[in-house]
């Protein structure tokens, strides 16, 4: 297996996936695309995961290399059908590049947040073995409005509708964060734009009780990262 990894800023990489990777020897290439590292030739790889960041889908002026990325994720899911992940940002990349629509999430999610399966997310692979409800870290301030022709809602929450999709047989993607580590909050905390977005939605200094929360929570998060990624493993290779 090898695996191409996009990347839009340094602290948003695959995390506690990492750890999964390392123990399986997957050979793993990360490509910082806001640092204008160039896309190597997909024939390469074998899969392909696109991990979130600061920008928006549309920033497309002060990102150009936006537009060739949403290029490759069309191939790479369109043409060449291989397995795809996407989280949050790359969540949106999927959605967008393939014809849907994103725009604004009123209020932004920001947290620690309840996301539910859909009847279609329990029957889907991506999701075997997981529990119908799971408490997930939400940071996001854009959302899906409108999924791609053929894609499946997964999952979904009260203010956010479409928090899970598969498009086509073997691309996944996700807007809350499947990737947490124990010192993720921290490390994005350290970032201007989502320290503001943070503190807008739920208020000054209220970094410290985002990590105390997630810190709760990290076993579980950890857990569902582990299944969710034998998930995408074993559906990788089918």
């Amino acid at each position: 297996m090898r695996l191409l990894v996009l990347q839009h800023i340094d602290c948003e990489h695959p995390g506690q996936l990492r750890e999964f990777l390392r123990a399986d020897g997957i050979d793993r290439t990360a490509v910082e695309l806001d640092e204008g590292e160039p896309i190597p030739p997909l024939e390469d790889y074998d899969a392909l995961w696109v991990m979130g960041g600061p920008m928006d889908v549309w920033d497309v002026e002060e990102h150009p290399w936006l537009i060739p990325e949403k290029q490759v994720i069309r191939h790479w899911v369109r043409e060449l059908e291989r397995p795809f992940l996407g989280v949050c940002l790359g969540h949106q990349l999927l959605a967008d590049a393939l014809g849907g629509t994103c725009g604004l999430q009123r209020p932004p999610e920001i947290g620690v947040l309840p996301v539910d399966l859909t009847p279609e997310g329990r029957a889907d692979p991506i999701f075997a073995e997981m529990a119908d409800r799971q408490y997930a870290l939400q940071w996001h301030s854009v959302c899906v409005t409108e999924p791609p022709d053929g894609a499946v809602v997964l999952a979904s929450s009260p203010e956010c509708q479409v928090q899970a999709m598969r498009v086509g047989p073997r691309a996944w993607s996700m807007q809350y964060h499947v990737e947490v580590e124990p010192d993720t909050v921290r490390n994005w905390g350290e970032i201007e734009a989502y320290r503001d977005a943070l503190e807008s939605t739920l208020g000054p200094g209220s970094l410290d009780a985002l990590a105390d929360e997630a810190d709760r929570h990290i076993d579980g998060f950890v857990a569902d990262a582990e299944q969710l990624y034998r998930n995408f493993m074993a559906a990788a290779v089918s």
